[in-house]
């Protein structure tokens, strides 16, 4: 990291951001480009590690490049706004990135990853009809780095 100043250190502050932040976007290895989504995403803390939960259709172009390589990076960032400073105009921000491996919730983590996401997302003990487990596929995104930054006086 260039702005070694800027570096959140601190692991409960990067949680934090993760917090706070309402969509994550999913680097995935594509075939020619990186391949990047925004999405929805529930998290649990474990032992001192993130584990991310995104759901999505049972089929499509992010399931494909992730059967064929499950090595992904997430990018979290809260904007808070341009402002002046005596350089110029720069951005305040909050932002995490992380690298690990999704794969394919089993049947209990994803119950669990869609009701982390539905917490996230506001709707904490929200009743969602269970048929929907038939169209929807979750992955468990274990992190086994993350890194934050800031710029925000």
């Amino acid at each position: 990291m260039r702005m070694k100043e800027r570096e959140i250190k601190d692991f409960n502050e990067i949680v934090d951001v993760l917090r706070r932040t309402d969509t994550v976007r999913l680097g995935i290895n594509g075939e020619l480009f990186p391949y990047v989504v925004p999405l929805s995403f529930g998290f649990e803390v474990n032992d001192g590690k993130i584990n991310i939960y995104v759901h999505g259709a049972k089929e499509g172009f992010k399931h494909e490049l992730i059967e064929k390589n499950n090595h992904v990076c997430i990018e979290a960032d809260i904007f808070h706004g341009y402002v002046k400073h005596e350089r110029g105009i720069t951005t305040e921000y909050e932002s995490v990135i992380g690298f690990g491996t999704a794969k394919i919730a089993n049947d209990e983590e994803t119950v669990k990853g869609l009701d982390l996401l539905l917490e996230h997302c506001g709707y904490q003990g929200y009743e969602y009809d269970k048929s929907i487990l038939d169209f929807l596929r979750v992955y468990k995104i274990e992190l086994s780095a993350i890194t934050g930054k800031r710029n925000v006086k």
